[in-house]
C-alpha cells in the first residue's frame, strides 16, 4: 500500500502545482492519473500548443509548461501512478481515505485532492464498423511517440486544431501525410489553417476535403481506408496507409468518482469555494476544472490559485495541533525533500569603524 499525506487525482497542470503548494507546507503527495504521462491535456492533446493567459508567461507550449512544472515539483519527490485509474474511494476507521486504482494499486492518505481536470477522457471514436478491429493495429485515437509515424504513411481524420496540429508535425516526420475533413471549413486556429494550406501546396500534405474515412481495409494490420467523396458518393476512393489516426476529440466523463458519494452538478463536483474546496466529503477536495461553484473560471491559473488554499486547509486537516505561519518564498527559500535547497543570496553589510 502507498501511504502519503496527500492523494491527488489527477497529473494535469493543476494537480502537479498541488505538489509544490503542498511541499512548501512539508507534505508529501502521490498522484494518480488514468494517463501514461504526466501533464493531462497539455501532454495528452495539444502540447504544441502556445498558452497565452499563465503569468509571467507571454507565450508558453503547453508541453514546456508541464516540463516546466514537473521541474519545479522535483525537490518535493512526489510519487505517481500513472496508466491507472482511480476507481474506488473509502474512508477507513481511522479517518484516512484508501483509494484504490483499476489495477488494484491501493492508496492511502489522510487527505484526498480531485484535480482530474474535465475528468477522464474517452476518445471519440468515428462511426466506422471495423475500427475496433483495428486498434492498436494501425489506428490510433492519441499521437504519444511522433517517431512511430516516421516514414511511415498517414491518414488523420479531423477539422479541428489536434487535426491540424498533428498533420503539420508529421509532415517532417512521416513519409506521407494526408488530411481528411468532412468540410472545407476548419474549427482550427487561422494560423494553423493556413499552415496546412501552403503545406499542401508543395506536397508536403494530401488534403481531403468534403470527405471522409468510412471503412478500413487489412488483414493482422490496416493496409487501407476507404474515402467517400460528397461530390460522388456512389464511387469511394481505396488509399493504402499504414496508420489512421482519426482526431475528434475526446469526450469528458468523471467516470467512478461520481460514484463516490459527492455532490455533483452538470458533470463537475460542488465545492465550497467561500473557504478551501472541499466537497461535501470533509477531507476530499476538487480543484481545477473538475470543480463547480459560483463564479467559477475554467482556467489553468485559477486552478493554481485554488490548490495554494486548499493545501492550507489540507494542512491544518493533517496536523490539527499546530499553527502555520505563511512564509514567503522570497523570504524562506524552497527546502526540497530530497536534501535540496533554493534561496536568495544574502547581502552582507559591513560596519565601518
Amino acid at each position: 500500500m502507498i501511504k502519503t499525506d496527500i492523494i491527488i487525482i489527477g497529473a494535469g497542470p493543476t494537480g502537479l502545482f498541488t505538489v509544490f503548494e503542498a511541499g512548501l507546507l512539508k507534505l508529501k503527495c502521490h498522484l494518480i492519473d488514468a494517463l501514461p504521462i504526466p501533464g493531462g491535456q497539455c501532454a495528452e492533446i495539444y502540447p504544441k500548443k502556445p498558452i497565452y493567459d499563465i503569468p509571467g508567461f507571454p507565450e508558453v507550449l503547453a508541453g514546456d509548461l508541464v516540463t516546466n512544472l514537473l521541474e519545479q515539483i522535483k525537490p518535493f519527490s512526489p510519487g505517481f501512478t500513472l496508466g491507472d485509474r482511480a476507481e474506488t474511494l473509502n474512508k477507513l476507521e481511522d479517518g484516512t481515505f484508501l483509494v484504490t486504482t483499476s489495477r488494484g494499486v491501493k492508496h492511502n492518505a489522510p487527505v484526498v485532492v480531485i484535480a482530474g481536470g474535465l475528468g477522464s477522457f474517452e476518445p471519440r471514436k468515428p462511426p466506422i464498423p471495423s475500427i475496433s478491429n483495428f486498434e492498436d493495429k494501425g489506428v490510433s485515437y492519441i499521437i504519444r511517440d511522433p517517431e512511430v509515424y516516421r516514414d511511415k504513411s498517414v491518414v488523420i481524420a479531423g477539422g479541428g486544431d489536434s487535426a491540424l496540429d498533428w498533420s503539420i508535425f508529421l509532415s517532417n516526420i512521416a513519409k506521407e501525410v494526408s488530411l481528411v475533413h468532412r468540410r472545407k471549413d476548419f474549427r482550427g486556429a487561422l494560423d494553423s489553417v493556413e499552415k496546412v494550406e501552403e503545406l499542401s501546396k508543395i506536397g508536403k500534405i494530401n488534403l481531403i476535403t468534403d470527405a471522409e474515412v468510412v471503412d478500413l481495409k487489412g488483414e493482422n494490420h490496416l493496409e487501407a481506408v476507404v474515402i467517400r467523396h460528397k461530390d460522388n458518393v456512389e464511387e469511394e476512393e481505396v488509399k493504402p496507409t499504414d496508420h489512421f489516426i482519426p482526431l475528434f476529440g475526446l469526450s469528458p466523463k468523471l467516470g467512478p468518482i461520481g460514484d463516490w458519494g459527492l455532490e455533483i452538478e452538470k458533470n463537475a463536483i460542488k465545492v465550497d469555494n467561500t473557504y478551501d474546496y472541499q466537497t461535501n466529503i470533509p477531507g476530499v477536495y476538487a480543484i481545477g476544472d473538475v470543480n463547480t461553484y459560483p463564479g467559477k473560471l475554467k482556467l489553468i491559473l485559477c486552478g493554481f490559485h485554488e490548490a495554494a488554499i486548499m493545501c492550507q486547509s489540507a494542512y491544518q486537516r493533517i496536523n490539527p495541533d499546530k499553527k502555520y505561519v505563511m512564509k514567503y518564498t522570497t523570504v524562506s527559500g524552497v527546502n526540497g525533500f530530497d536534501g535540496s535547497k533554493k534561496e536568495a543570496k544574502r547581502e552582507v553589510v559591513k560596519s565601518i569603524n
